[in-house]
């Protein structure tokens, strides 16, 4: 029951089987240290440190790259594997050798990124609020700068220098990674030959107030404590935390997959009889949501969600930001997505064939909602294959 809460969380979780081919190599986990950064909002950073993973070669041209960007509450595990038994990444169905984003043909990065969620999780390594701030000695709290979208693909952009990339052929993500996709067409048109945003569309004010949602009960958790909960004898929110991961758990999943808990009732509880018993839906969201809190950090998720209601916030609107960007995209969508509604993607669509772009569509089926694009994209790889033979 527990593997089954992790596996079904948030904009997805990692840990979660595609149904692909087992991985055919287990990767290294490494780290970039980027020195002094300066954010797009005008603070400084001390030491810019983040994790990141490759497969394939880089051509000597440095013109073979493709850089996946992660989902919100992910990290760098995207394809391959971190262990001889661990579980693959959560694109592994499409990233590989022989796939259809072939590793004998192209350089693959992932990176994690600034203020990432998953602080207590070994495997990565990220900058933000929970970091030391070299000061004080002690961890940033909220004192940390605001990061931005533009943020996270600045300090990528300084990892893919350092590893000798000087064009990218695709930059690719779902969800959280499709803005990023999004927010580097935007900001490197000429670096980039093609885009695969995915569940992605525009953070318009409707989605800045669900993103508002998703965090507020990290805020009303006395142990928040405005951000001070790190140091001996403090407690982290982690009440506040799992109703945060349980908002967002639900919003990313669509009614197809509620059903099999339609009109269920644990054993033991009566709900009709008692106002504190619980429902089978109830019960199975307050689970996952109380496992995912144990492995995040609440400060990250508020930093991650205000770096997400920053989307394209440079420009002075969705149009103007995607004028200039690269000529060829892939908008792979999610018909039953909760998160980014099919309005909106149209929307998105037509902005960018309004902007004279070669815009190629295909859709996830399957009833994980916004999910699909995390852990279904299988049933494309035909398709993203033919994008970059294009």
């Amino acid at each position: 029951m527990m593997r089954r809460a992790l596996a079904g969380l948030v904009l997805a979780c990692g840990l979660a089987a595609s149904g692909a081919a087992p991985a055919q190599e287990v990767l290294e986990k490494r780290v970039f240290e980027g020195g002094a950064y300066q954010t797009r909002g005008g603070a400084t950073i001390a030491n810019l440190r983040i994790g990141y993973q490759t497969m394939g070669r880089l051509n000597a041209e440095g013109t073979n790259a493709i850089l996946i960007c992660h989902f919100f509450s992910g990290n760098s595990h995207a394809f391959g594997r971190l262990s001889a038994n661990g579980p693959a990444g959560y694109w592994d169905a499409i990233i590989g050798p022989g796939k259809p984003i072939d590793t004998d043909k192209y350089f693959v990065v992932s990176a994690d990124t600034l203020v990432n969620v998953n602080v207590p999780d070994a495997t990565t390594v990220t900058t933000g609020p929970a970091s030391i701030n070299p000061d004080t000695g002690r961890p940033y709290a909220l004192t940390f700068p605001v990061v931005s979208m533009r943020d996270f693909v600045e300090s990528q952009k300084r990892l893919l220098d350092s590893l000798g990339v000087k064009r990218l052929a695709l930059v690719a993500g779902p969800s959280n990674g499709g803005l990023q996709s999004i927010e580097w067409a935007a900001a490197y048109p000429g670096f980039i030959e093609r885009v695969m945003p995915v569940i992605a569309a525009d953070i318009d004010a409707w989605m800045q107030g669900w993103l508002d949602l998703w965090e507020s009960p990290i805020r009303l958790d006395p142990n928040w404590a405005e951000g001070n909960y790190y140091g001996p004898g403090r407690e982290p929110p982690l009440r506040g935390l799992a109703e945060a991961w349980k908002i967002v758990t639900l919003h990313a999943r669509d009614r197809l997959w509620a059903k099999q808990y339609d009109r269920r009732v644990p054993e033991g509880q009566d709900p009709a009889r008692r106002i504190g018993d619980r429902f089978a839906i109830e019960r199975w969201l307050d689970d996952a949501a109380a496992a995912r809190a144990r492995t995040s950090d609440a400060n990250s998720f508020l930093y991650m969600v205000r770096a997400n209601q920053l989307f394209l916030n440079e420009y002075p609107s969705f149009t103007a930001a995607l004028a200039g960007g690269p000529a060829r995209w892939l908008v792979v969508s999610a018909p039953t997505d909760r998160v980014f509604l099919a309005d909106g993607v149209r929307d998105f669509i037509e902005t960018l064939r309004g902007a004279g772009k070669q815009v190629e569509t295909a859709e996830l089926s399957g009833p994980l909602g916004h999910l699909n694009g995390v852990v279904g994209m299988g049933p494309v790889g035909d398709r993203v294959r033919a994008f970059l033979a294009q």
